[in-house]
């Protein structure tokens, strides 16, 4: 562990004013105490308190404070609240699901929703317990465009344009192109975090369209989160081609184009796709790159990746990768639900993670120091006997015992600490929490100025704040039981509020509050 003096030193280089004797006769509204302190942007690493006030951090100090509410975090890490970049729950139940883990921002980047402002306005009637916002997001601009009606911003409105191939396999005209652009503008207008790009589900657009979104991006001096429009293994139309065009689109462009979880992305190709983006980012092309620390993925049953001639073998899948509920589907209920239920979704196994091979493959991503860890949290659902699936947005804690989602969107961050921190040893727990909290504060800070004041532990930051236990923090939820909170984290401070107080869910708090690029006028 750095001694406190080495961190004032940091400190007073980055202007913090540490522990100045005004900072100090603080009268704190919280206190937390005798914790193991870790800022992963300064490298600081000791036992210090901590004295909030407001929404604020105002000291880090090594001498006795005291507050208004006092947190003994003894044998406890304290650590910046954990930062997920890539959530698609948007309800409540989501977020208490992830608050229990240790998160304090959820956003929903890769697929963004449209309109913004309509998004925005409804998460805010909620009363969420975390930071929230989005994306503009193309898929929803594409899909309004070919069907001729206006974006919801909804997760059903997305489900149900499943059915649809247009949107997904078609090359838009000019005109159509024209319209998508200006409804992605009018999201950037509107104060989205950047454009979205779900390409994943519409493979079929045009390159013009795509090289469009990036020039827009660096017009606007924002980023793109993309799920790369292929998922195979085989050649032509393979993940490595698909990332190929997205560092070809940033090096081109000059335009700031995250890769989103690129161990799912690249199936069993980890090995090559990865060095090549490497060299991309050591060349200086502004590509950044995510990850979760999971063998499957969760998708609909229609996604376009899933039709084809021959898609079973260039993705290595059938059917019995593709798990309902709890139960693998067969190919007959596979034939019916794409047919008849397109957006509904499923879990889909690429990766064994009992297979010491495809174990090295999921680490790859997870261990390289220039990836951050993302969850692809999705939404808790419910199944009715004739396997019609609801996303559930009601107010029930704990959630309904019958729902399901993939284990992802309750322990991603949890895992990350137990399985490659306490248990293998691949990560330090600075490094670990670099990952989950600076690395994706610094992915939208330069145009959401917001996030420059979280995923840090000093004076004047945000107080997003996780004390976790490092011997028991754990993911719980399995593939086939996946409605258990993750364990370990005793307190969680949003926005200097406690969301999680000694390891209970707070409901009654209302700490959230929307992260937001300045909107045009």
């Amino acid at each position: 562990m750095k001694k406190l003096s080495s961190f004032m030193k940091k400190a007073s280089v980055i202007g913090l004013g540490l522990l100045s004797p005004f900072v100090m006769a603080a009268n704190y509204d919280v206190v937390i105490l005798n914790g193991r302190v870790i800022d992963p942007e300064t490298n600081f690493d000791a036992i210090a308190n901590v004295g909030i006030k407001d929404n604020k951090i105002i000291s880090v100090t090594t001498d006795k404070i005291t507050g208004s509410q006092i947190i003994d975090a003894t044998g406890k890490v304290v650590a910046p609240g954990f930062i997920d970049v890539h959530a698609h729950g948007q309800n409540i139940g989501d977020y208490r699901m992830q608050a229990m883990q240790g998160v304090t921002t959820m956003l929903e980047l890769e697929s963004g929703v449209l309109p913004i402002s309509d998004w925005y306005a409804t998460q805010g009637e909620k009363g969420l317990p975390l930071n929230y916002g989005a994306a503009a997001g193309w898929t929803y601009a594409r899909i309004a465009t070919f069907s001729d009606t206006k974006p919801e911003a909804t997760a059903g409105y997305f489900q149900a344009a499943q059915s649809r191939n247009d949107w997904k396999m078609d090359i838009a005209t000019p005109e159509q192109e024209s319209k998508i652009m200006k409804l992605i503008e009018q999201g950037l207008d509107e104060g989205g975090l950047g454009i979205g790009i779900n390409a994943g589900y519409a493979p079929g657009h045009g390159q013009k369209e795509y090289y469009s979104l990036a020039e827009l991006a660096a017009e606007r001096d924002v980023a793109t989160f993309t799920h790369v429009r292929y998922a195979s293994n085989a050649e032509p139309q393979s993940s490595f081609e698909a990332v190929k065009e997205l560092v070809g689109n940033a090096a081109i462009t000059g335009a700031h184009m995250h890769l989103c979880h690129i161990n799912s992305t690249s199936l069993k190709d980890i090995d090559t796709i990865l060095p090549m983006v490497n060299k991309a980012q050591e060349q200086g092309i502004n590509v950044t790159v995510g990850a979760y620390p999971w063998g499957a993925a969760s998708t609909v049953v229609g996604a376009a990746m899933f039709s084809g001639e021959g898609w079973r073998e260039r993705m290595g899948s059938t059917a019995e990768n593709f798990q309902l509920g709890k139960e693998r589907m067969t190919e007959e209920q596979l034939a019916d639900y794409q047919a008849n239920k397109p957006g509904t979704f499923i879990v889909w196994h690429f990766l064994d993670e009992s297979n010491p091979a495809d174990l090295a493959k999921l680490d790859a991503s997870i261990l390289n120091p220039n990836v951050l860890i993302e969850s692809d949290e999705m939404f808790w659902m419910h199944m009715d006997e004739e396997g019609h699936i609801d996303n559930y947005a009601g107010d029930e804690w704990p959630l309904p015992t019958d729902l399901f989602s993939h284990p992802r969107s309750n322990g991603t961050f949890a895992k990350v600490l137990r399985m490659y921190v306490r248990e293998r040893g691949l990560l330090s727990m600075t490094e670990a929490l670099r990952k989950m909290t600076l690395m994706p504060a610094q992915l939208i800070e330069d145009f959401a100025p917001q996030m420059k004041y979280k995923g840090r532990i000093q004076p004047n930051m945000d107080a997003d704040i996780v004390v976790f236990d490092p011997d028991t923090i754990a993911d719980v939820g399995t593939y086939q039981d996946p409605n258990h909170p993750a364990v370990g984290v005793h307190w969680l401070l949003v926005n200097g509020k406690v969301v999680v107080n000694n390891t209970e869910l707070d409901t009654s708090v209302k700490a959230g509050k929307p992260i937001r690029r300045e909107q045009k006028k």
